[in-house]
């Protein structure tokens, strides 16, 4: 097995399954925070920069910025959809959500700094435009009753493996659709929601809308590291070999993401 296959197959299942487990242990808005993170489009840019050279790599890394947007507009759909429907419909309207901003988002090129200012000025807002907590249990099993309860995490023991199948597979699916798209369309393709698809689904079907929506708004908190990522990679993978630019913008990303984190700690606690 080559060092990229093993990269796939192995790195984004483990962060899935890292990210389930702090999840568990903090909360959805904490694994919300963790799986903004470049977990998954990480590994996807380094694959590309391998196989398809580090110039390619770093104008993917540009669209993967631009869709930071989709993954607002994927968020923000599944949220207010999902209050009318189950993960069944809900799911199919956020990535068709997605896939239309990618669409429109494909038909213009911002500078790299414009399009840093507008992904930085989608995740101010973006907080403000999810529903409220409807206060609603997490979906009654057979035998419970109609009425309301708070809401508590459903814990199955085996619902690990899947989850970390269901990222390899998107992973392998989205690196090798990539391939042939050229470096732009990569780069949005390697933002596909694929932490959103496995971890907010399982959410929503163990724990309910609210704790799936908790998960989703914390998200938002942590793309701010994710497009400092994207900014790092496209200006270093120019400039440095890959090892050093993916190191450097994963140092950068990872202080941005602190940051972030004691900001919004601090404004809470006022």
């Amino acid at each position: 097995m080559n060092s990229i296959l093993a990269l796939k197959l192995f790195l984004v299942p483990s962060l899935i399954y890292a990210v389930t487990l702090a999840g568990r242990r903090w909360g959805p808005a904490v694994a919300g925070w963790l799986s903004a993170f470049p977990i998954v489009a990480g590994p996807i840019l380094l694959a590309i920069s391998l196989e398809q050279g580090a110039g390619f790599a770093a104008t993917a890394a540009e669209g993967t910025l631009m869709a930071v947007l989709a993954m607002i507009v994927f968020s923000l759909a599944y949220a207010w959809a999902s209050g009318r429907m189950g993960v069944a419909g809900a799911m199919p309207v956020a990535l068709g959500a997605w896939a239309l901003a990618v669409a429109g988002l494909q038909s213009f090129r911002l500078p790299l700094p414009f399009a840093a200012l507008a992904v930085v000025a989608a995740l101010l807002l973006a907080p403000r435009l999810f529903p409220a907590r409807s206060g609603c249990a997490a979906p009654s099993g057979p035998g419970t009753t109609g009425t309301m309860r708070t809401t508590q995490p459903v814990r199955r023991a085996g619902d690990l493996p899947w989850r970390m199948l269901a990222g390899a597979v998107l992973v392998m699916s989205v690196s090798a659709a990539a391939a042939g798209l050229g470096p732009r369309l990569s780069g949005f393709f390697a933002m596909f929601p694929v932490m959103g698809t496995v971890l907010v689904g399982f959410t929503h079907v163990q724990a309910g809308r609210d704790s799936a929506v908790q998960l989703l708004r914390g998200t938002m908190l942590g793309y701010f590291a994710f497009a400092a990522f994207c900014v790092a990679i496209s200006l270093l993978l120019r400039a440095q070999p890959v090892a050093v630019s993916f190191f450097c913008a994963f140092v950068f990303a990872l202080t941005i993401q602190l940051l972030a984190k004691a900001a919004s700690s601090r404004r809470q606690a006022t």
